[in-house]
This record gives C-alpha cells, structure tokens and sequence, in this order.
C-alpha cells in the first residue's frame, strides 16, 4: 500500500472545492463582503522540497490563487484576509489525522461500495449491534449528515 505521508510536490492544478457561505448567511461577512472556504483536493501532508513552511503556504495560496483566476480574472485582488492551512495544520488543529477531512482520499479504491474498504460500506462493523458513520464512510467528509444519516437507516432496517 502507498504511503499516504509519503512526501510529493505541490500540484500546479489541483481541483478545488469553493464555498461561499455568506451567499445564504449574511452574519459571517460585513455588508456587501463574503467569506469564501477554498478546499483542496491531494494537497500533501509532506512536501518533497521542504517543511510546510511560510514559504510553502505562500506557494499553495499562489497555486490556488492562479487556478481561480483562470475562471476568475482579479480574484486575488478581492481578497482581504486569508488563512492557508496545510493537512499538518489541519492535523494539529481539529485532531484529523492525516490532516484529512475526509478521513482518507476520495480515489476511485476509496468511494462508493468501498468506503471506508471493501465489504464494509454498509455501515454495518464486523461486530453485531456497532456501526459507523463519519466522514470516512459513504459519501465521505464535510458537516452534510449524510453519514449518519444513512447509517441510521440501515440500524432501522436492521432493527425491524
């Protein structure tokens, strides 16, 4: 199995996930302002050339920045406070090993019937009456619910 802390470089183009809260609640910015959350997909937890220094968080906003704007011309410009967190920033703040939110990469072995492994997506444990659910089951991370959600169903079924 790949190491995920294996250290790699930063990718010139990652995907990015792009959420913008105050569209639907103006209490988390100032009048005509928003709050943008930028999450980015396969950023390492260690660097080939280097510590998650201030220099490589400068790096990742830079790779970000230029990503957005190719949709986006003058994004930078808007942008008024930033906080850059890497996954060992992550890790240390919110205890998420791996610094990721979604317990584990969302890769093509890790989605769908084999989330969290294969044989166990149906949030059902090896052992009788223990379930899971979190971000590393079905459909994976974030604050949707949907985890819980769907495991609650399958107690349901099962309690029936």
């Amino acid at each position: 199995m790949k190491n995920p802390f294996a250290p790699v470089s930063l990718a010139e183009r990652p995907y990015m996930w792009i959420l913008t809260p105050s569209a639907f609640d103006a209490t988390v910015a100032p009048q005509g302002m928003h709050t943008v959350s930028i999450l980015g997909g396969h950023v390492p937890y260690s660097l080939k050339d280097g510590p998650w220094d201030d220099a490589a968080h400068e790096r990742l906003f830079d790779i970000v920045m230029a990503q957005i704007e190719r949709y986006a011309p003058g994004f930078r410009n808007e942008v008024l406070h930033r906080q850059v967190l890497a996954p060992p920033d992550i890790e240390l703040m919110f205890r998420l090993p791996g610094g990721h939110v979604h317990h584990g990469e969302l890769s093509l072995d890790q989605v769908f019937f084999r989330r969290p492994i294969a044989h166990y997506a149906d949030y059902r444990t090896p052992i009788r009456g223990l379930y899971q659910c979190s971000a590393s089951t079905h459909p994976g991370g974030g604050v949707t619910g949907v985890p819980g959600h769907n495991a609650a169903s399958v107690i349901i079924a099962d309690m029936k």
